[in-house]
């Protein structure tokens, strides 16, 4: 019921502050993954060449390194019931995994998944990644927060938007080639957004790429951006899908 009642208000809030036309790339799967179907994705990155992801809800939130070959985890941890995990990078030789109303975070070593300290912050936790100098967050605002990784307070704060309006509700986030790739949360849309300015320079349209027979509910939407800087691979997932799509960006029209 929770995220049932989540949905809706994301829903009405895209309706309000989307615009009503964009212009969109569009895609082509190179390869097709399994992925686990019941893993509710939040967090999604590689680092060193291991793909890793975190998965959420209460007395299901996880911390994975996944195969991508079977889709099964190299390793796993459970986090206490009490913690809804969100949004995953990596840093160095750790990993940093948020959570989402607990107003906690977690570093852990990269190989061995210790747990090496924790954080707090006073606001949701959803997506993050990292340009190299600096964490960024998302809350499921406008907001991207950009968080200093030794200490964990924000250096400064980069509003979102596509011709002059706020877009909200982004969500999992990927840093590519200087760009900052953020799935908007209940949509099959990823922004591509100019860390200098905020603004939305592209739309990546990812209608239809799961078929219409493995969608598993309201719920199950498009939520996770994994790019291996080593091989050029993008990978793009969601919620409860049975597979990780390897794609290639095709350019589209600019928007109107």
């Amino acid at each position: 019921m929770l995220l049932f009642r989540r949905a809706l208000l994301a829903l009405c809030c895209l309706l309000l502050a989307a615009p009503v036309a964009f212009g969109a790339d569009s895609y082509r799967v190179i390869r097709v993954y399994p992925h686990d179907p019941d893993a509710f994705i939040q967090g999604f990155c590689f680092s060193h060449g291991h793909l890793y992801e975190s998965d959420g809800l209460y007395g299901q939130s996880t911390l994975r390194e996944d195969d991508l070959a079977t889709g099964h985890p190299i390793k796993e941890i459970h986090l206490p019931s009490k913690y809804f995990a969100e949004g995953l990078t990596s840093w160095g030789n750790e990993l940093i995994q948020l959570t989402w109303r607990e107003h906690t975070g977690f570093v852990y070593d990269r190989r061995t998944f210790k747990l090496l300290r924790t954080f707090h912050y006073n606001y949701e936790g959803w997506g993050l990644t990292q340009d190299g100098h600096d964490l960024i967050e998302s809350d499921g605002s406008d907001k991207l927060r950009y968080i200093d990784p030794e200490t964990f307070k924000t250096v400064r704060v980069l509003h979102v938007t596509y011709h002059g309006k706020p877009v909200t509700q982004l969500n999992e986030l990927e840093y590519i080639n200087g760009m900052i790739y953020s799935n908007v949360w209940m949509t099959n849309r990823i922004a591509i957004i100019s860390p200098v300015t905020g603004d939305v320079v592209h739309w990546i349209n990812l209608t239809g790429i799961l078929p219409l027979p493995e969608e598993r509910g309201p719920n199950a939407v498009l939520n996770g951006i994994a790019w291996n800087p080593a091989t050029h691979q993008l990978l793009v997932t969601g919620k409860l899908w049975p597979k990780i799509f390897q794609i290639e960006v095709i350019p589209g029209k600019p928007g109107k």
